[in-house]
């Protein structure tokens, strides 16, 4: 573990994918941002969300509920989808923001 890093503050990286009637990307940019994570979020030719978080893994784990659970205010989500967990050294991504 890297110096000041607690077992308590493991880093983890996930994959995600939100189906439903999903939009309002500022509110996940921003529920990101409130729980101290960085990553990226983007909708899909689709109608899903899809995006990337990575952070410690009690936060990670609190935006994987709010993700599959609540969303934005006017979202209905359906199901939501996580893939590619892992364990990070450090931080991959600087910043949460929309890509296009």
């Amino acid at each position: 573990m890297s110096e000041g890093e607690s077992a308590g503050s493991k880093l983890l990286s996930v994959d995600f994918e939100i189906y439903g009637h999903v939009q309002g990307l500022y509110y996940t940019e921003k529920e990101g941002l409130q729980l101290g994570l960085v990553g990226w979020v983007k909708n899909t030719h689709s109608g899903t969300v899809v995006g990337q978080v990575q952070g410690p893994a009690d936060k990670v784990a609190e935006m994987k509920v709010w993700l599959s659970k609540e969303g934005s205010p006017s979202s209905r989500i359906t199901r939501a989808s996580f893939t590619n967990e892992r364990s990070i050294d450090k931080l991959e991504l600087s910043g949460f923001g929309t890509r296009f």
